[in-house]
């Protein structure tokens, strides 16, 4: 199995780069659509949590929202595989991002940013984006079956200007590393939108209960850094985006407190953009704590109640590795 699955994805960036590109769109289209009409369980589960963003829709609504939603994914897949024919022309001529100079005066300031993101839009074209305007920055990427996969996932996003660090097995310590760029000025990108281990940080998100990384706002706690939650979307042929103004440290609070109500302050911006977006929201997994199997426990009550998740980590402490919040490659490539 772990042969097949690296042959389909050496295939996908050998092949699909040089496909014309009406081509490769409508292959990845027909592929979307083919998955959406199967019906499976990451269909369904992708379905459920649209309806959360949108209570109102009927179930024709939904199927709509849902078809839109597979193809915005794939298309996230289809561009990927392209992206290393597409050139630093191309990229800053497909994506076009407000509030870019936000980030610029943090960065120039010499605090450093951390970026934190949902699973919207494409967040590999976006960083390219950023390190083509002469901005690299460091990420987290989690480890995919087979290794030789993972392999090829890291080189192909460190060709595109990251730094990747393996949330895993690597031989450097991820969280020491992170807050070292920070401290440096540099910039940190992050995948903030799921944690539902129970290091995750209790946040109500369109009205129900879930658990989101702790990690950037604990990492901009920890360093000074500026805390930028950004949000993805497709309008037509081009990626939108936009960096948010930063999120402030609260004033008040023990250090666990501040890092549930910095989460807390990113979920209700992605909130807002997911609700105008929600076809870009690539959640095709259990989002929510009342999707999850019935197993309660001290964390998930804490969660349901909106109170801060007391093993949640704190600034001036060590921040477990899997409380950072990591590049989606690993659940995108099992959905």
């Amino acid at each position: 199995m772990d042969r097949l699955v690296y042959t389909a994805y050496a295939a996908g960036w050998a092949v699909l780069k040089h496909l014309p590109e009406p081509a490769a769109r409508a292959l990845f289209d027909r592929l979307a659509d083919s998955a959406w009409r199967r019906r499976g369980k990451r269909v369904l589960q992708l379905e459920a949590n649209l309806l959360r963003v949108r209570p109102e829709a009927d179930e024709a609504r939904l199927r709509e929202l849902s078809r839109a939603g597979m193809r915005s994914y794939m298309r996230y897949w289809q561009e990927s595989f392209r992206l290393p024919v597409w050139g630093r022309a191309r990229v800053l001529r497909d994506v076009r991002v407000d509030g870019f100079e936000q980030l610029r005066e943090a960065l120039e300031s010499g605090r450093g940013a951390v970026i934190a993101l949902p699973h919207m839009g494409n967040w590999d074209l976006a960083g390219a984006w950023v390190a083509s305007l002469g901005y690299p920055f460091t990420t987290v990427a989690e480890r995919l079956e087979p290794e030789r996969l993972f392999d090829r996932f890291v080189a192909f996003r460190e060709s595109l200007g990251m730094e990747v660090l393996p949330l895993t097995g690597g031989s450097v310590n991820v969280v020491g590393t992170l807050a070292r760029r920070l401290r440096a000025g540099k910039m940190v990108c992050l995948v903030g939108d799921r944690d539902l281990s129970e290091a995750g940080v209790g946040v109500s998100f369109f009205g129900e209960a879930t658990r989101m990384p702790a990690g950037p706002a604990a990492l901009c706690q920890r360093t000074g850094a500026a805390l930028m939650p950004v949000t993805l979307w497709y309008e037509g042929r081009i990626l939108r985006g936009r960096i948010h103004p930063e999120v402030p440290v609260p004033a008040e609070g023990d250090r666990a407190e501040r890092t549930r109500v910095m989460t807390q302050a990113m979920a209700d911006v992605w909130e807002d953009a997911i609700r105008r977006h929600p076809e870009d929201w690539h959640m095709l997994q259990r989002f929510w704590l009342a999707d999850l199997p019935v197993r309660e426990t001290v964390g998930a009550e804490r969660a349901r109640a909106g109170e801060p998740d007391r093993g949640a980590p704190v600034s001036g402490a060590p921040v477990a590795a899997d409380q950072v919040g990591a590049d989606p490659a690993a659940g995108a490539a099992g959905a």
